[in-house]
């Protein structure tokens, strides 16, 4: 089902990424249960850029690197859906998966416009050196999307377990 056709409530927009803390999709998937509204998972490869996007169809992309894309999408895709019917394994979940291109604050918000979703979940950044500088480099996804959007952005943490084991190495 495309995520413009949603009908009733609107539906929650969460940021999900491969190997991301498993609380942020549990807590998607708990909230749009107990509210009886739809969620829109949605992936962004930043290794894509938009070129065309038109609501009614499909966005189109270019890849930087289009020699592995279909490869790798789909790759990533398969991991996605798993990990949400995972967290979605409830009763009356309706969601979906979408894939997107770019920037993944402004898709993200650009998907939250367009399907006119009631708010936008993302979890905080993984700990660790190359998140840190990502995020340095780029910005937060969290903070960007609370600067510009005019809906609710609820930030998910990482347990305090998870920065544990990284600091310590485990």
């Amino acid at each position: 089902m495309s995520a413009e056709s949603f009908s009733g409530p609107p539906p929650l927009v969460v940021g999900v990424l491969p190997g991301q803390s498993p609380e942020v999709l549990q807590t998607a998937a708990a909230l749009a249960g107990h509210l009886g509204v739809p969620l829109i998972c949605a992936f962004v490869d930043e290794l894509s850029y938009l070129v065309e996007w038109d609501p009614a169809r499909s966005a189109h992309r270019l890849s930087l690197h289009p020699e592995t894309d279909n490869a790798e999408i789909k790759a990533v895709t398969l991991e996605l859906r798993s990990a949400i019917g995972t967290a979605c394994g409830g009763p009356g979940i309706n969601w979906t998966l979408r894939i997107l291109a770019g920037d993944p604050a402004r898709a993200l918000g650009r998907l939250a416009s367009d399907t006119g979703a009631a708010m936008i979940i993302v979890g905080t950044p993984e700990p660790g050196l190359g998140h840190r500088i990502s995020a340095a480099l780029n910005g937060s996804v969290a903070a960007w999307l609370s600067h510009h959007q005019e809906r609710p952005i609820l930030i998910v943490p990482v347990p305090a377990a998870v920065h544990h084991r990284t600091r310590r190495g485990t």
